[in-house]
């Protein structure tokens, strides 16, 4: 319960605007970015590669003046039906508006992006000083600094929120992975996290761990729009399309529209575990299927995806404005530097689904990423390497309770750091103010 009363009774400086939007730091004005222009004082920072980084610095002046340029995450949308999100946030948020601009439709975060942005940047120190002298604990102050930034990131989207009717313009905030096993006090979590949002465009982050399952129905039931994170098999991919069911069902709404969901299944982790698997059987057959495991695995869960949603029982909900939970694919860069760096962008691309990409893949697929339908254009042949694995005496669902487990131990050695980092600060402050 300790975590739960960590996001209770937020201050103003721990975390601003949770009323009102009209008191966001984040002027209108920034938000809609047909407008940029030489005034928006971008400017442009260059890597050592010879094409431009997407990140950009927005600075108070100076700047290269130059409009943002129609790219092929436009396409991916207009043409294909896929979102392009960033898996990616940090201080400050006004950074994101080059990438709106390049047509990305929402945000995801993780504990690991927190732990990266807040241990390594001083743009938090300002606000995490004002905790500390105030007396606010540990980690407290840390939610307090996450709710800060996905407040300012959800009024930037929110203009595309609108638009798409709640379909896009989403920013995904994670409830503490040290509560992945403890699905009354999730539920408990998540609601206390978006009553401290409070914006209409936040996804409540739940993993899809076993005993979280009824918390994502119990979540999506009260009305709060759930990220279902750590996907890494189609048999559990399947019972959080359940889930997700279930909790539509017993919310008792008469309009459904308002309460969406993404299902983040999970790509490059599941080759680079099953690489090493088929590494260590070492048979031409095996070598073979190197690469391959997870873009079919992911093939095949869409072909779940539009079977579950379709019949008589989704009819129903549809009836009350209910939406489709979009298939988003996450971990989409590449881990292995042998492997196309788009690999897991450029063939999962089709209606209706997300893609979440970080820097490397964004920039990789921006820059020579070809739009075009993919995602069922070889079932056949994914269901080939799927059933091929399976005959090698790989078991899917155990690949997928490891690759669920390392994920979840990932979080919280993320979050578990952060929470120390802080904690040095916070004594560093409180020794330099004697």
């Amino acid at each position: 319960m300790a975590s739960v009363s960590n996001l209770t009774n937020l201050t103003p400086a721990a975390a601003t605007s949770t009323g009102s939007r009209s008191s966001s730091v984040i002027p209108r004005s920034f938000v809609n970015i047909r407008k940029l222009s030489s005034s928006s004082h971008l400017s442009l920072r260059y890597n050592q590669q010879t094409r431009p980084s997407l990140f950009v610095r927005c600075s108070a002046s100076g700047g290269n003046g130059s409009s943002a340029k129609r790219t092929t995450l436009h396409d991916l949308y207009e043409k294909e039906g896929q979102s392009p999100w960033y898996d990616n946030l940090c201080r400050p948020v006004t950074d994101l508006i080059p990438f709106i601009a390049r047509g990305v439709r929402g945000v995801t975060s993780n504990p690991a992006i927190f732990q990266k942005a807040i241990s390594t940047s001083d743009a938090y120190n300002d606000q995490f000083r004002t905790l500390v002298e105030s007396g606010t604990p540990i980690k407290k102050a840390y939610w307090g600094l996450v709710v800060k930034d996905i407040q300012d990131a959800c009024e930037l989207f929110e203009p595309i929120y609108d638009q798409t009717e709640a379909e896009d313009g989403y920013v995904s905030v994670e409830v503490s992975p040290l509560l992945a096993d403890d699905p009354k006090t999730t539920v408990q979590a998540a609601k206390l996290l978006h009553k401290s949002v409070n914006r209409r465009n936040v996804y409540i982050k739940i993993p899809a761990t076993s005993p979280c399952l009824t918390s994502i129905r119990d979540v999506i039931a009260s009305g709060i729009s759930v990220n279902v994170t750590l996907i890494f098999s189609i048999a559990r991919y399947e019972a959080v399309i359940d889930a997700y069911l279930d909790g539509l069902e017993a919310s008792g709404l008469e309009d459904l529209s308002r309460v969406t969901s993404v299902a983040s299944f999970f790509v490059s982790r599941v080759d680079t575990l099953m690489d090493k698997m088929l590494e260590k059987i070492g048979t031409p057959e095996a070598l073979d299927l190197r690469g391959k495991a997870a873009v079919a695995q992911a093939a095949l869960a869409y072909q779940l995806y539009q079977k579950k949603f379709s019949g008589p029982r989704w009819e129903a909900l549809v009836k009350k404005g209910a939406k489709k939970q979009r298939l988003l694919w996450a971990s989409t860069s590449v881990k292995n530097p042998a492997y196309s760096d788009t690999l897991y962008v450029a063939p999962l691309i089709g209606p209706d689904t997300v893609s979440t990409m970080p820097d490397q893949a964004l920039e990789a697929f921006i820059d020579h990423g070809i739009v075009k339908r993919t995602i069922d254009a070889n079932v056949s042949e994914a269901e080939g390497v799927y059933s091929a694995i399976e005959k090698l005496g790989i078991d899917w669902n155990k690949v997928g309770e490891q690759l669920e487990e390392e994920g979840v131990d990932s979080f919280k050695k993320s979050f578990e750091s952060l929470l120390g980092t802080l904690l040095d600060k916070a004594n560093t402050l409180k020794l330099a103010s004697h």
